[in-house]
């Protein structure tokens, strides 16, 4: 996750929010998994795509609950080699302070499965989701690690809303302040450019 923020009220946050075909850890049999026991997933290459070429607009919330924005608004995403991007214009003031008392975690997503199928390997499932409809992606101030847990089940329906978070390395640049720069480097950069 990169976090860069412009002023008082606008920050730009960016990053993976799922990475394809990569193993999950290792998740307990939730509501919303039709697995008996324990399990790993992952995202087959190219399901966030179809989901985001549907045109239904996936919010951007924040923890799952408050509502930042939409695809329709400040927020983008793609799916490329590596997994779902995304891209986010915030102007949530809890959420920039927050970002710049660097307490934001990673980030996480909501969806219903359309498509999956189940191979066992072991002692351990593996289901990969091949289709799904995407609800939202959220910025979390919460420790993320893959774990899936079911929370929302819609009505009498059979499709269960889930989650899914992933953990990542925050990277904050505050674009109100000049860059440092580092002597050290400079000076490298120098003798670099008297040996040409």
């Amino acid at each position: 996750m990169q976090i860069e923020i412009r002023s008082s009220n606008e920050a730009v946050i960016s990053g993976y929010v799922n990475a394809v075909e990569r193993d999950s850890r290792i998740m307990p049999k939730g509501k919303g998994a039709t697995a008996v026991r324990s399990f790993v997933e992952r995202v087959k290459a190219g399901t966030f795509d179809r989901a985001i070429k549907r045109g239904t607009p996936i919010e951007l919330r924040f923890n799952h609950s408050r509502k930042l924005g939409d695809t329709t608004s400040n927020l983008e995403l793609y799916e490329d080699n590596i997994g779902l991007y995304a891209r986010a214009v915030i102007n949530d003031t809890e959420v920039i302070e927050k970002a710049q008392r660097n307490e934001l975690r990673g980030w996480s997503f909501g969806f219903v499965a359309e498509g999956e199928s189940w191979d066992k390997e072991g002692e351990i499932d593996r289901r990969t989701l091949e289709d799904i409809d995407l609800k939202e992606v959220s910025i979390l101030d919460k420790t993320p690690a893959y774990f899936g847990t079911s929370v929302e089940v819609r009505g009498e329906e059979s499709n269960v809303f889930e989650t899914r978070g992933i953990a990542e390395e925050i990277k904050t640049v505050d674009s109100r302040e000049p860059p440092k720069i580092s002597f050290e480097v400079y000076e490298k950069e120098i003798e670099i450019l008297k040996e040409r």
